[in-house]
């Protein structure tokens, strides 16, 4: 890295001693996605410039998640690349052993980001043929940019009529952490994904009563099927068999686990599991203990929320149930478009549009890494193919 002001002269002075030519790729987002790329781009002998608006790597993991959390998904389908999990970690990693991790990969790679960068704006500037990407207090010059920032970055609130009238407290789940705070409270949690499923059975841990809002359609399938990873046995199914099939497997033998979700108000959707998700990136909810405890009764299902009310929420079919807090378990959007300017490769929601493998890579030295709705798998794919992509031209400079 080096001063760019001899390049800026236009610029107010104050600005000039903050700007700052990158020699290697600027990677926006120190998350699983950053760390990955950047780890791959050292091997390619690529320097690369982690920017972070947070004050720490994985942020999400570390401040935005629930203390129950584990890893859906075993181990060896979400490690980064270069690096495996440590031998004596479970099949089914923790958080925080998975926050662990995620450190010991950063110090393995003597990866630093830059912490409290949070980015304005990325712009490419024709003139210099780089890209100018701009923060709070800096800019940095690049001829590479690698949108790290993946598909979770914000949560999504949604509009809800009445909820502002509600007298209890409202929070997403980034900002749950256990149920010993709702001890004994009747808790409405709106959205019935892996996060709305875990929380209801967190809160039942602490004798509250979960109403969990089920307004789509959904599939829930057994983690694990005879003893093995559920997502393990699809992957090594669809190198056989087509993906359609697959889906009837797996369908199969979830109805005969877990029974016929329709008959506790979860509707499947017609479409399979695996091919919803490659579609969509709707994720289909791996039971880890939910369907027991609505089956028991201890976790209610609701219909569509119709209006929220002072005292708790009126259906769509109807009902009104008193509550005393509120849950939003609504997931995450992408924030790209809040700062990357004068580009048609992300959809107004923030996810590239050319689909899944070929996502990773734009044109004058953009990529993005983390947007491919397939988790770390994704993650690890991109990041290998991007850092190979810029090597090749590191080496012909």
């Amino acid at each position: 890295m080096g001063s760019c002001k001899g390049q800026q002269q236009q610029q107010h002075r104050h600005n000039e001693a903050n700007c700052v030519l990158v020699q290697g790729a600027i990677i926006v987002g120190a998350g699983p996605s950053g760390l990955a790329t950047s780890a791959c781009l050292k091997q390619q002998g690529v320097p690369s410039l982690v920017l972070e608006r947070s004050v720490c790597i994985a942020s999400l993991w570390q401040h935005r998640t629930y203390d129950r959390l584990k890893l859906h998904l075993p181990k060896q389908f979400c490690q980064l690349p270069l690096l495996r999990f440590p031998q004596n970690f479970p099949k089914y990693p923790t958080k925080h052993q998975f926050i662990s991790y995620m450190e010991s990969y950063a110090s393995h790679f003597s990866i630093q980001p830059r912490f409290n960068q949070a980015v304005t704006s990325a712009e490419f500037d024709h003139v210099m043929g780089s890209w100018r990407v701009k923060t709070q207090d800096s800019e940095y010059i690049s001829r590479w940019l690698i949108v790290a920032t993946g598909e979770n970055a914000e949560p999504v609130i949604p509009d809800i009529p009445g909820i502002d009238a509600f007298k209890g407290p409202v929070l997403h789940t980034n900002l749950y952490k256990s149920g010993s705070e709702f001890k004994n409270q009747r808790v409405l949690v709106i959205g019935c994904g892996n996060s709305g499923m875990e929380v209801c059975l967190d809160l039942c841990k602490y004798n509250a009563i979960p109403h969990m809002v089920v307004r789509n359609t959904v599939h829930v399938l057994p983690r694990e099927m005879l003893g093995l990873s559920t997502f393990g046995i699809a992957m090594a199914l669809l190198k056989w068999f087509p993906l359609k099939l697959v889906d009837k497997l797996l369908l199969l033998v979830s109805n005969f686990t877990l029974g016929n979700t329709d008959q506790i108000g979860l509707k499947r959707p017609k479409t399979g599991p695996i091919e919803l998700k490659n579609v969509t990136g709707k994720t289909p909810v791996l039971d880890v203990g939910a369907l027991a405890q609505i089956k028991s009764g201890k976790i209610k299902v609701m219909g569509g929320v119709k209006e929220i009310t002072r005292d708790g929420a009126k259906f769509m079919d109807g009902q009104e149930k008193e509550v005393d807090s509120i849950i939003l378990a609504t997931g995450y959007k992408s924030n790209v478009p809040t700062w990357l300017k004068g580009c048609e490769f992300f959809t107004e929601d923030g996810i590239p549009k050319t689909p899944f493998p070929n996502g990773w890579k734009a044109e004058k030295g953009l990529y993005t890494v983390g947007f491919t709705r397939r988790g770390l798998l994704g993650t690890a794919y991109d990041a290998v193919n991007i850092a190979t992509d810029i090597g090749e031209q590191w080496r012909t400079i």
